[in-house]
């Protein structure tokens, strides 16, 4: 269902207001260059500082761009449940083939509040669901158990998980099963969670460099590790610099490098420094992207 090198999509912004224009535009050409599916509004999407209105207008118009040519999961997290709900529901309504689902940050619920969080998402939206476990940001982390226990639910199928703790995908085969879809969260290790048992990666970096991300993915794929770490060895250095600063403000600046969009990020980031930008541009040269 979902697989291989899918960008966590950027929202370009325009004298402040959504860049529509161009957010189609990297629609087309992310699925040009191969890439497997797209997750727009998610943290990478700036979904703290989009309007709810927005937020729908987004996903909408990346469903449309789309055009079924690859899958789109929707992020739809909230930490409060109706709000997730309403987001969910509006995201099957507009033909997103899936929804992200983020564990409940700041409020801090118990493994068996996560459990009843994600089952009232579940029953409401009918929608296949992938839960993001991301504890350096929520606060909270969902353990293999609870995983395992909304694994059983028809429309909970994978995770994409940033908790950078690769043994983490062998203990969630355990309590998930083999078919329970793991998608790694963290570029600098996707390399590795696939030999674990992953399937893929939702990516900051593929937003600048989605051929190579995704031949990457595809060599994991299929079981040649050796061509995976060749490429993976080009990406490192840009991975590594684009997450110096914030990561969604170090892709912005590569994307702009190369004329994609604008290098603009809303309060409370800022634009990445000029130290960071100078690792960015060497990373980018290193993966053969910027001369």
């Amino acid at each position: 269902m979902f697989k291989g090198s899918m960008p966590a999509l950027v929202t370009p912004f325009k004298d402040g207001a959504v860049d529509f224009a161009t957010l189609k535009q990297l629609v087309d050409w992310q699925i040009e260059q191969g890439t497997h599916g797209l997750v727009p509004v998610g943290t990478t999407g700036e979904s703290p500082t989009l309007t709810h209105a927005e937020h729908e207008q987004v996903i909408e118009a990346v469903v449309e761009a789309a055009a079924g040519r690859v899958p789109v999961i929707a992020g739809a997290g909230s930490n409060n449940t109706d709000e997730a709900i309403r987001l969910s529901v509006h995201a099957k309504s507009v033909g997103a083939d899936g929804v992200l689902i983020v564990t409940p940050y700041y409020n801090k619920p118990t493994q068996a509040g996560m459990i009843a969080h994600f089952k009232a998402i579940h029953d409401a939206a009918q929608l296949p669901i992938v839960i993001y476990n991301i504890p350096g940001r929520s606060a909270v982390d969902m353990t293999p158990a609870t995983m395992g226990e909304l694994a059983k639910l028809p429309h909970i199928v994978g995770v994409k998980d940033a908790t950078g703790d690769l043994a983490r995908v062998n203990a969630q085969r355990i309590t998930c099963g083999k078919d329970f879809i793991q998608l790694s969260g963290e570029d600098g290790t996707a390399h590795g969670f696939n030999a674990q048992g992953g399937r893929g990666m939702i990516s900051v970096t593929a937003n600048v460099a989605p051929a190579l991300c995704a031949q990457m993915q595809e060599a994991c794929l299929a079981g040649d590790y050796a061509k995976a770490l060749e490429l993976q060895d080009r990406l490192m250095p840009l991975h590594q610099a684009i997450f110096l600063e914030p990561g969604l403000c170090g892709v912005k600046y590569a994307m702009s490098r190369l004329g994609l969009c604008e290098n603009s990020v809303r309060l409370p980031l800022l634009p990445v420094t000029e130290p960071v930008q100078e690792r960015i541009d060497a990373g980018l040269r290193h993966a053969g992207l910027l001369n």
